[in-house]
Formats: C-alpha cells, structure tokens, sequence
C-alpha cells in the first residue's frame, strides 16, 4: 500500500452481499471490524484466508469485532468459491468495478489482480491498522487477533 491509511476514516461504502442483499458500512459504525480483501476465488491462499477468519470467528466475536470479507467479480461468481467454504459468519461482499478496494488503496499485483489486504477499524470509524497477506493467511489472522485484543480495550 503506497497511502498510510492509519488514522484515516474509513470510507463508506455499500456493495452486494453474497445473498443478494445489499450491505451499508455504516450498519457497523461503533463497532470494532476487520474489512478483508481477497484477491480470486478459489486461489489456494483466499480460500485458507477466508478458512482461517472462519475458523476463527468466535475469538473475533468474544472480542466485539465483526468481519466482512470483499472480493472481485459479482455475487454470481462468487457463488461457487462461497459453495467450497461452506457457512460462513460473516457475509462476502462483491465489488465487481473494485470501487470500494480502490477506495481503501488495494493495489493491484502484477496489473492482474487485487493484493490480499486486512483493515483493523475501531469504534469512532478510523483504521487502526492496515495488513498486506500474501502468503500466510494463518499468521495474518492471529496477527490481527492479538492486535485487537491490544486496542479494543480503548474504545
């Protein structure tokens, strides 16, 4: 990422969920987040990422953070890579135009496809702190874990 977004406020955004519904980021507002990007369905590291944040939903629970995870494409072509990772918590948003990953200065790798990047957001709607993954979705995830458990006490 090339813009130090720490500190910023997040910005608002409103995209299609997975079920067809649409999603307001501003239904989060006053609540600790993470906003995940991922970069293609069914790549082996997206999948493990969005496991990962699966298998650890109940930490971010007991924590007061939701997630919501933001990949390219539509609802439709999210549908068979949402299919491989069974019931998630937390709804998969499709930005089909990368509107809202331009907004928060996803780059793009190689010219071809979105990074894989997290964003830590607090109550008051500011990023706390922005993550880049590459290749160590599991190491991400824990990364994030024990920065929440650090900052969320100072909401």
């Amino acid at each position: 990422m090339k813009v130090n977004l720490v500190g910023q406020e997040v910005p608002h955004f409103v995209l299609e969920q997975d079920d067809g519904s649409m999603f307001d980021s501003a239904s989060l507002e006053g609540t600790w987040r993470v906003i995940f990007f991922y970069s293609r369905h069914n790549s082996p590291t997206c999948k493990r990422g969005c496991l990962t944040f699966k298998e650890q939903h109940d930490l971010f629970a007991s924590a007061g953070c939701s997630i919501v995870g933001i990949g390219p494409g539509t609802k439709e072509e999210q549908a068979p890579f949402k299919a491989v990772l069974g019931d998630l918590p937390f709804p998969l948003l499709a930005d089909p135009e990368r509107s809202v990953g331009k907004a928060f200065g996803v780059p793009m790798h190689v010219g071809q496809f979105p990074a894989k990047s997290s964003f830590l957001i607090g109550p008051d709607n500011t990023i706390r702190y922005v993550y880049d993954w590459l290749f160590r979705p599991r190491r991400h995830v824990a990364k994030i874990l024990a920065d929440i458990s650090t900052v969320s006490g100072d909401a």
